[in-house]
């Protein structure tokens, strides 16, 4: 299993180079009510075992075709993060279905592309991305909470910005530490979803 405390310092730097090189702002404000909609996109390798992050070239190449995806059917990109099995975003977009079709022709092309550097054709390896609207600025928030601190949660990181293949780091240096610490504390993952998915919200 991938995890970035055990880089050299060589792919660090290389990995950190990646990330400059985005220069992709991810974050965008709640407009609940704007006429478009904000979705958690979710995806998971087949069995979750970590097809992503097999290389430190493999996640990098990953991450930028993937938000290049996001990208081509959203309007603003909230949070992101890829870890080596699975993914996140929350993303603005009145185009979802064309967003998870995009998402899964990047999964085909990944599928092949790695199976064949691996020599093992057939195998699966992702399951379908799947699609969670937000009902409130509540769920918004904790949302963007959930994803950046889902590298800590799976024992990659100790400290959430740590992790180069999110949007944690971007998100601090634009919201300022004292808001993302309110928001933390307003919004706390260990009530993530509950009641906020009902009917009618």
């Amino acid at each position: 299993m991938y995890r970035w405390r055990k880089l050299n310092e060589e792919e660090r730097v290389a990995t950190l180079a990646w990330r400059r090189q985005m220069k992709r702002p991810p974050h965008s404000p709640p407009h609940l009510d704007s006429g478009q909609r904000h979705y958690l996109i979710t995806a998971a390798c087949y069995e979750h075992r970590p097809h992503i992050g097999h290389t430190v070239e493999r996640m990098n190449a990953f991450a930028a075709a993937w938000l290049d995806a996001l990208q081509e059917h959203s309007i603003g990109i909230a949070a992101s993060v890829v870890l080596p099995n699975h993914y996140h975003a929350l993303v603005c977009t009145s185009e979802v279905n064309m967003l998870l079709k995009r998402l899964g022709r990047l999964h085909g092309r990944c599928s092949f592309e790695w199976n064949g550097q691996e020599n093992t054709r057939g195998r699966q390896v992702w399951c379908n991305a799947v699609e969670t609207v937000m009902k409130s600025t509540d769920h918004f928030h904790a949302t963007v909470n959930y994803i950046h601190h889902n590298p800590v949660k799976h024992g990659y990181v100790e400290k959430w910005t740590d992790w180069p293949w999110s949007s944690a780091s971007d998100f601090l240096s634009e919201t300022n530490r004292d808001e993302a610490e309110r928001l933390w504390k307003t919004y706390p993952i260990d009530r993530y979803g509950s009641g906020w998915d009902d009917p009618g919200m």
